[in-house]
């Protein structure tokens, strides 16, 4: 962002320098060499080249000091009009006063921006009545009515500019707030995969634990490294159950209500679509593959994805119909989420829906992938690898 708006703003200062090259470059020519349109700068040569860069030059500054600009280039125009009035003011004043108009109203707040428009207007007063090539009635001719138009369009420019600046202003704290509210999601959701995933673990430890103590009843005579290798198993053990439970302790804090929350399998989806069924959702399960017992973790996980996918389903999907396909691979179990739903089916992706999913599959090295299907509705698909579940 920062990179684009210094390369904007580079951009137009070559672009000032460029303007002030091409009216300072011509005016010197005409002073100099040959008039390029109508009379050019006719009169003494060293004055007029140097009024021609005094009314050129300030342009470089027309963006930062638009008033200041215009103030120096009329009263350069008055002093060029002194030095010759008895012909037309020449081609390139005209550009650089309508330019400098047109900076004063497009860069200028309202205040600096009037105050221009009043000093343009003393301006042209004093060059309707006191020229001699003019007349009385060319006084709120073709000049006013062209120094008025540059003036709204300047302030017509600079409204759109803001409502730009605005818009894009908006457009970035948006961007921002929904990346805090997707990294929020994101912890969140971790941290409930870590609640669940402490009770898979501590299963274990503590099924580990009762094994090392029978064992040590099961051993006969004076075997001792079997019992201490024993003994230190059971120790180890019943230590990490402390230690997890005091993490479980820090992860709970905020969600008491998962402490006594039986961990779902994906056996136990059946009870689930009923739910699902009861809420307003037809939904229809097939199992493919050979069923076989599955890792506690990817179990755990298989089930929250089919759940979260449900539940997007029913929030966005609209009048739909669903299926839900788990296929038992030889090497991973793959999910399939479908509807026929006229909605997304996925809501805005920064809530728990395809966040949760997608760091639940990330936790086993799987890949998520979701869309709309051609047909109609949309499809989670969802591959977890198998962990080997033997020696």
């Amino acid at each position: 962002m920062r990179t684009s708006i210094g390369a904007g703003e580079r951009a137009t200062s070559w672009a000032d320098r460029l303007a002030v090259l091409l009216l300072c470059g011509s005016a010197q020519y005409e002073i100099w060499v040959h008039p390029l349109f109508d009379d050019g700068w006719p009169g003494p040569r060293l004055p007029l080249a140097a009024l021609a860069a005094l009314c050129t030059v300030p342009l470089l500054w027309r963006r930062r000091a638009p008033l200041a600009v215009l103030a120096v280039v009329f009263a350069a125009m008055a002093v060029e009009i002194d030095v010759e009035s008895s012909h037309q003011p020449p081609a390139q004043l005209a550009i650089i006063v309508l330019l400098a108009v047109y900076s004063v109203a497009a860069n200028g707040d309202l205040r600096r921006a009037l105050a221009g428009a009043a000093l343009a207007a003393a301006a042209l007063l004093v060059v309707d009545y006191a020229n001699p090539w003019r007349g009385p009635h060319e006084a709120f001719g073709g000049g006013w009515l062209l120094f008025g138009g540059v003036w709204i369009l300047g302030r017509w420019i600079r409204a759109r500019r803001q409502l730009t600046s605005e818009l894009h202003e908006r457009a970035l704290l948006l961007e921002r707030e929904g990346e805090e509210r997707e990294r929020a999601a994101v912890a969140e959701e971790r941290s409930r995969i870590a609640r669940e995933l402490h009770d898979v673990v501590a299963h274990s430890v503590s099924v580990m634990v009762v094994q090392a103590q029978a064992a040590l009843r099961l051993l006969e005579g004076d075997e001792a490294p079997a019992r201490e290798a024993l003994v230190s198993i059971e120790d180890t053990g019943r230590q990490a159950l402390v230690e997890m439970r005091r993490l479980l302790g820090v992860l709970r804090r905020h969600d008491r209500e998962l402490v006594l929350a039986p961990q779902p399998r994906i056996d136990e989806l059946d009870g689930l679509l009923a739910q699902v069924r009861e809420a307003g959702l037809p939904v229809e399960l097939r199992i493919e593959g050979t069923v076989a017992t599955l890792p506690v973790g990817i179990d755990l996980s298989a089930y929250r994805i089919v759940q979260e996918a449900l539940t997007n389903t029913l929030k966005h999907a609209g009048p739909a119909h669903a299926e839900v396909v788990v296929r038992y691979g030889p090497d991973e179990l793959e999910l399939e989420i479908a509807d026929d739903g006229a909605g997304t089916g996925a809501g805005d992706g920064a809530g728990q829906g395809l966040v949760g999913m997608r760091e639940r599959v990330a936790v086993y090295g799987g890949v998520l992938e979701s869309g709309r299907q051609r047909g109609g509705g949309y499809r989670v698909r969802a591959r977890l690898p198998l962990e080997p579940t033997g020696p």
